[in-house]
């Protein structure tokens, strides 16, 4: 069996007495590309947050690459890159310009890492174009780069799609087909279209009301898919039945 990278046990996370994750528990094993899938505030961006450490879990456990402690999950951290929400960069710099900086800030030794990561998100020559007057679908291909700037082991990535126009969603599903096949990421990706998703994951979380309602391998939705169901459909009728 594969490595386990993130195993969550029983997490729950409230905000004003609601519960934004209810009792939620998942395994993610090296290679998956794992889609969860949600409709607007059903509780995903919460639980990568709660991953990430950018906000605590009430109750339940947290597992990254077999470490639960806190020294331990602070040190697993420093192995995932992300994308939560927008990505935090500075308008008046080019591309290179941030992500220099953050190498800096985050004490990255190896100066190469900018441009390979400006390589990998196809981003090497915008020049000195500043980050403001970037498309969207730049703007988010550089928030990738960010992610992977110190070339992490598991990737989270929230909604990377939103936003972006036909050409643009091609591009990010590309890329995250790349990072896993070529370069052995692990990669959690989030998602309200459980169409698009199916040409990427290899295993689905579907989440609603911030409880993990179904879990399905990329040959069981093929199953669905092959009986002639629309997938925007049948992820309908799952949430409405769960």
């Amino acid at each position: 069996m594969s490595e386990t990278i993130l195993k969550i046990s029983g997490v729950t996370k409230k905000y004003k007495g609601k519960a934004a994750v209810d009792n939620i528990s998942m395994t993610i094993r090296k290679g998956d590309i794992y889609g969860l899938i949600g409709r607007n505030g059903a509780g995903k961006t919460t639980l990568m947050r709660m991953i990430m450490s950018l906000t605590s879990a009430d109750s339940g456990k947290i597992e990254l690459f077999g470490e639960s402690t806190n020294a331990g999950l602070l040190k697993a951290r420093r192995r995932m890159g992300c994308i939560i929400e927008t990505p935090a960069l500075y308008p008046n710099l080019t591309a290179f310009q941030n992500l220099e900086y953050f190498r800096i800030l985050c004490r990255i030794e190896d100066k190469s890492v900018v441009e390979k990561s400006l390589e990998t998100v196809a981003l090497t020559d915008t020049g000195k174009k500043k980050f403001r007057d970037f498309s969207l679908g730049m703007k988010q291909r550089l928030g990738l780069a960010l992610a992977l700037l110190n070339n992490p082991d598991f990737i989270i990535l929230d909604e990377p799609n939103n936003g972006l126009d036909p050409m643009g969603i091609v591009e990010m599903r590309e890329m995250i087909i790349k990072l896993c096949n070529e370069q052995g990421k692990t990669i959690m990706v989030s998602s309200h279209m459980l169409s698009e998703l199916s040409m990427t994951a290899t295993r689905y979380g579907i989440i609603n009301n911030g409880r993990l309602i179904k879990e399905m391998t990329n040959y069981e939705l093929n199953s669905q898919n092959e009986a002639g169901s629309n997938l925007e459909d049948y992820f309908v009728s799952l949430v409405r039945g769960g």
